[in-house]
């Protein structure tokens, strides 16, 4: 089984299956033309077809003999933020293990109870950790309520009123710009009171000593906050976030919120999971949760997270140099950077491939900065540095969908950050985007991260008039 996704280019579509040359295609649309310049085509079956069990598959259907650990159940193509996508074959002893991880933390969040999990999902399912949530909903108690549109997710999710529900940062991140914007705009003691909250909450989640229930935060638990978390309905127990780590001041405001948050890292090749947030143990705001059961995690050269244990991949499809190239003595490498708490907690920092390299010879991760201009410009939608081989670093800024980004105001957010950093680290130019990247544009995967190698190409003249114009 391979899962597509609809919303990727045709041709990336098309390559997609030249690769893995299926012989019958499940869709929901007469109109998906991605097979042209297969040697054969395959058999194309609309899913109203076979909900209907019209029979439509019987001729192709194979009866299926009992699977043996090491058989590969599915190849699921990695997003591929540079270069073409790969296929990962994950077999039966990786979901196995991973199924009695992902029930065995459900088991903690959920406590002792007999009502079914109430589980709602807007993410494709041609993600790993999409994949692996489905297949968690199948193997135990659960009412799993899908998104129809994502343009009424607001009012699903209050519909679906679910335990819990995985998330990308992108979306948590809007919800709670949308939340300050609110409150900022109705003025007096609401405002009032959320400003002030705020301010003592991140003081005492930084080790301060200002207390949580000061007069100010008891109208914000009064008459704030309550609804606030009405509208991810009555029964939430928990927002799971995963493909992006998560700000620590977005997981730390959530909190404040009385909204738990807790996220989860891994990879397509492995298994979608390597660590989880325990519900019952320290979950700390900008870490991803400890390594789960049987699966060990270290760290290589330049801070690169280095994995191994049942959770594995077995390889990539027909790629057998490239599978060898990242299972290297025994160890996964993942390509990111990592490091762990004292709590056994897993940061990620940034990607080894991501990383901005100076003529000067200093290494850069963008990530961390970018993730700051970004919290200081609400109405930018991303903000991508550049530098790689040059003298100092420049930015990319892409506004949201309805955002109005000024120079003027660019430059404020700048000067901020910079003040932070060492000299090489700061930014010294930028240029405003028009229209914010998109996975139609080529310019983002399928869940929404950077495809960098792509946006270089894309805009090397506006990135090249930067540095002209700093030289002038």
């Amino acid at each position: 089984m391979v899962p597509l996704y609809a919303r990727h280019a045709p041709a990336e579509l098309a390559t997609i299956m030249k690769d893995c040359s299926p012989r019958l295609l499940c869709c929901g649309d007469t109109g998906l033309a991605v097979a042209e310049g297969m040697p054969s085509a395959p058999v194309r079956v609309l899913f109203d077809e076979i909900f209907a069990e019209t029979g439509a598959v019987e001729n192709i259907a194979e009866k299926q003999a009992p699977r043996e650990p090491g058989d590969v159940v599915t190849i699921i193509y990695t997003s591929g933020t540079s270069g073409e996508a790969k296929g990962v074959c994950l077999t039966v002893a990786n979901l196995d293990h991973m199924l009695g991880c992902t029930t065995g933390r459900l088991n903690q969040l959920m406590g002792a109870t007999s009502e079914p999990d109430r589980v709602y999902h807007y993410l494709p399912f041609n993600f790993a950790g999409s994949w692996i949530l489905l297949l968690t909903c199948l193997s135990r108690s659960s009412i799993l309520s899908l998104s129809t549109d994502l343009n009424k997710l607001a009012d699903e999710i209050r519909l679906a009123s679910p335990h819990y529900f995985l998330n990308v940062p992108t979306l948590l991140e809007r919800v709670r710009k949308g939340v300050e914007e609110n409150l900022q705009k109705s003025g007096g003691l609401i405002s009032k009171a959320f400003k002030h909250t705020w301010k003592d909450f991140r003081h005492s989640a930084a080790g301060n000593d200002k207390s949580r229930t000061s007069f100010w935060g008891a109208i914000a638990a009064l008459f704030i906050f309550p609804k606030v978390r009405a509208r991810f309905g009555a029964n939430l127990r928990a927002l799971i976030c995963g493909s992006a780590p998560l700000a620590g001041e977005t997981q730390i405001f959530y909190n404040m919120l009385g909204i738990r948050v807790l996220q989860v890292y891994g990879l397509t090749e492995t298994s979608g999971i390597c660590t989880m947030d325990d519900p019952q143990g320290t979950v700390e705001p900008g870490f991803v949760g400890p390594a789960i059961p049987h699966v060990e995690m270290t760290c290589g050269e330049n801070q690169e997270i280095l994995v191994r244990g049942p959770n594995i991949f077995a390889g990539y499809w027909n790629r057998p140099q490239e599978t060898e190239a990242v299972l290297c003595g025994g160890w996964f490498h993942t390509g990111d950077q990592g490091e762990v708490s004292d709590a056994g907690n897993w940061r990620i920092v940034g990607r080894i491939k991501n990383l901005l390299i100076l003529n000067s010879g200093h290494k850069i991760a963008p990530e961390p900065i970018e993730e700051k201009i970004l919290s200081l410009l609400p109405d930018a939608q991303q903000v991508i540095l550049m530098g790689n081989g040059r003298g100092y670093l420049t930015a990319l800024i892409a506004p949201a969908s309805h955002g109005q980004i000024t120079s003027a105001i660019v430059n404020t957010a700048l000067e901020t950050v910079n003040r932070d950093l060492p000299h090489y680290k700061q930014i010294r130019a930028f240029h405003l985007l028009p229209e914010p990247l998109s996975i139609e544009s080529g310019l983002l995967t399928g869940n929404g991260k950077l495809k960098r190698e792509a946006i270089g190409a894309r805009f090397a003249a506006e990135i090249d008039a930067l540095y002209q114009r700093q030289h002038a």
